[in-house]
């Protein structure tokens, strides 16, 4: 009994041991499969946001391409107080003025923001008091890289500069201002809502549904990119913000740096006709 009982038991622990060495294959496996199956998820994962990294550093996403082509199938509508065949002359101020001055912009501009927030008092009040009369030509080549804010808030801008010369040049600055700005990688003025939102800041524009129906169904997107060909079409203009006075550009040796209000007033001064 005692034999045959031994030769049992040795059998039954071998049975034993190989059914948990399966049962640990298995578990082996199986935590195998989740090893790779996790990296194939991170790989693809990695992938697809170097993907999507790639495509908005090569101007990627839609929104801009879109933003063009509805646009081009809207009729062009010129705002009041524009001249030139597609309205996309805008001069601001004394018409009667001996000296223009020249602005060129983006709205989605760093350094235009930077300009209009240290120099923009300035500017206004050389226009009011006649110093010049300013034209502005306004570009939209940021929205090259990604997204529609450029040209949004241009066409924004129109629907403005439909209500009055002057709220145009208050929308503008508020657009421009440290509290609203958005950083260059930021599309936040693609929008409505938010250059709605922007223009309770003025008093002509706050609440004014003739200019919010305009911001919302896109009156003067077609105006926008037209003026944003024109601003394309300028030879000597390659960056922003630029300004001339009466066709001189104006500037210091430091490349890059917008105008101070202590640099602005002397480069006018000595450019005035008299």
């Amino acid at each position: 009994m005692s034999n045959r009982n031994s030769h049992q038991n040795k059998q039954a622990a071998r049975d034993r041991m190989r059914a948990e060495r399966e049962r640990q294959a298995k578990k082996d496996r199986a935590r195998r499969q989740l090893v790779v199956g996790g990296a194939v998820v991170a790989i693809l994962a990695i992938a697809g946001g170097i993907g999507y990294a790639v495509t908005q550093m090569n101007g990627g996403g839609n929104a801009g391409k879109e933003w063009t082509a509805a646009a081009e199938k809207k009729a062009l509508v010129k705002p009041a107080h524009t001249t030139g065949p597609q309205g996309t002359t805008v001069i601001i101020g004394d018409q009667k003025a001996k000296n223009t001055l020249h602005v060129y912009e983006d709205m989605r501009c760093p350094y235009c923001a930077q300009f209009e927030q240290l120099t923009g008092t300035t500017v206004a009040k050389d226009i009011k008091n006649g110093t010049f009369k300013a034209q502005y030509t306004m570009g939209t080549f940021l929205d090259a890289k990604t997204g529609a804010g450029s040209k949004n808030a241009l066409s924004a801008l129109g629907a403005a500069l439909n209500v009055s010369p002057d709220a145009f040049l208050e929308y503008k600055s508020a657009l421009y201002s440290a509290k609203n700005h958005p950083k260059e990688t930021d599309d936040a003025f693609a929008g409505d809502q938010k250059l709605i939102e922007i223009a309770q800041q003025v008093k002509a524009l706050k609440g004014n549904k003739t200019f919010e129906k305009a911001v919302t169904n896109g009156t003067y997107d077609r105006w926008a990119l037209a003026m944003s060909k024109s601003f394309n079409d300028t030879k000597d203009v390659s960056s922003t913000p630029t300004l001339k006075l009466n066709g001189k550009i104006l500037k210091t040796d430091q490349e890059g740096v917008p105008l101070t209000p202590d640099q602005f007033t002397p480069l006018v001064q000595q450019n005035l006709k008299k």
